[in-house]
This record gives C-alpha cells, sequence and structure tokens, in this order.
C-alpha cells in the first residue's frame, strides 16, 4: 500500500535529507515539506497525511505540542537530535523514534514499522466491514415491518408503485410499496443483479436459464437486451453454474 507523509524540520538541510530518503522509498509519497509546524497547520486543515517525519525541538509549536494536536489524524515518526525526547514521544503513541544524524537504513527500518502498521490497520478494517455487511433488508408490509434475509430472496418483480420480494422454499412473497430502484440500492451488487426493468434476481438461486429467460419453477424471467451483457458477465465470474455460460 502507498503511505502519504510530510516532512517537519525547522533545518533546511535535515528536510532535503529526508525527502532524498522519502523518493527513493518506493511506498512513501511526499505531499509536503515544511520548516515549521504553524505552516504545516495551515495545510493539514485541507488535507491531513498518513504518516509525518516530525522533528520536536522548533519554535512557536515543538514537534511534540504538534503531535498531540494531530491526534489519531495520522501517524508519527519523531526526528530530533535530542536523545532525552525519547520517552516523551512514545508517550504520544509515536511509531519510531529516530536519533540524528541517522542513515537511509535506519530510516527504512523506521518507515518499514509504519508501513505494517498501515497494513495491519487496513487488515483490521476490512475484516470489521466484511464482518458487520448487512445480510439482511427491512420493508413495510402488511401494515408493519418485516426483516427479510438476502439469502431467502429469489427475485424481485417490480409492479407499478410496488415490488413483489420472492421467497425461497415457496414462502409467501412480500409486497411493498418501493420502487425498483430504490430497493436495487439497498441491495448488495455482490449478491443480486438486474436482468430487466421489472426483475432483479439473486444469481446463485438460479438453477435454469432457457433460452435467455431465467426459470424460477413456473415462472419465466426474461433478460433484456439492455441488461444481458452485465448479467452473464456477473454468472462468469462467479461462476455460478459451473460452466460457462453461452451467450
Amino acid at each position: 500500500m502507498n503511505i502519504t507523509c510530510a516532512i517537519i524540520d525547522d533545518e533546511p538541510l535535515a528536510v532535503e535529507l529526508l525527502t532524498s530518503y522519502v523518493e527513493k522509498t518506493p511506498f512513501l509519497s511526499l505531499v509536503g515539506s515544511y520548516n515549521s509546524a504553524v505552516a504545516a497547520m495551515a495545510d493539514f486543515a485541507n488535507s491531513m497525511p498518513d504518516l509525518l517525519f516530525l522533528d520536536i525541538q522548533m519554535p512557536d509549536l515543538n514537534g511534540l505540542e504538534l503531535s498531540k494536536i494531530v491526534g489519531d489524524k495520522c501517524r508519527i515518526i519523531f526526528t530530533t537530535a535530542f536523545e532525552q525526547y525519547a520517552l516523551e514521544s512514545y508517550k504520544v503513541n509515536a511509531l519510531d523514534y529516530l536519533l540524528k544524524p541517522f542513515g537511509y537504513s535506519e530510516f527504512l527500518a523506521a518507515a518499514t514499522k509504519a508501513h505494517e502498521w498501515f497494513e495491519l490497520k487496513s487488515g483490521a478494517v476490512a475484516a470489521t466491514a466484511s464482518s458487520t455487511e448487512k445480510k439482511s433488508i427491512w420493508v413495510k408490509a402488511d401494515y408493519k415491518l418485516m426483516q427479510i434475509d438476502f439469502d431467502q430472496i429469489l427475485y424481485i418483480e417490480g409492479l407499478k408503485d410496488y415490488v413483489k420480494i420472492v421467497l425461497y422454499d415457496d414462502q409467501k412473497p412480500v409486497l411493498t410499496l418501493m420502487s425498483m430502484k430504490t430497493l436495487e440500492t439497498d441491495l448488495p451488487a455482490s449478491l443480486f443483479v438486474r436482468v430487466h426493468r421489472s426483475f432483479i434476481v439473486q444469481p446463485s438461486k438460479i438453477r435454469v436459464i432457457d433460452r435467455n429467460r431465467i426459470v424460477f419453477g413456473k415462472q419465466y424471467i426474461p433478460i433484456s437486451d439492455s441488461y444481458k451483457d452485465k448479467f452473464f458477465e456477473f454468472m462468469e465470474t462467479h461462476a455460478l453454474l459451473g460452466y460457462k455460460v453461452e451467450k
């Protein structure tokens, strides 16, 4: 993954050195360099980088003070010539601490630690999103709210101002006052696909396709020309029927 970063140091030579280090590190992308924390704050109001390479001892606003202001909005690697600040840097949850003068190998080790941290965070967010993904939908029907599991839906048919949700295992269809367009936005694109102006289907439930018509029992659902390519692309991508569908 690519990490956006910024450099803040009141020594121009230090900024120049850090810039050269960032430029030779493939997973880092430099979005700004500053000679003071105050100047950086003006830009951070609009856009915050993922990572800061931050000097500590600077006039007006020092690095420790700035780190407390940005909080958890970005991560920090301190760069300083003063070893006594090491303990303070860990109190503000810095990822690492580079003591000047340092070479590229030390810089890369700290940057790699940041890279690993962001990858772990990205994986945790993805896992959380997956575990909390919607598995059902709530609709109004028969003067009450009903929760319908996605797994129970065979297909949906548009009937003017209403939609009919046809369920698996011969359950009674649910009729609800809703437009097809509104319902389509509430359904996960990974499970449902539109095949006609009046029909949305769940491809994993399909067992028979007969001459561009989907067969659910006695119901034949037409696959219209305007949705045909998208539908067969979905089928082939997910390999739901176990063989390549002939268009």
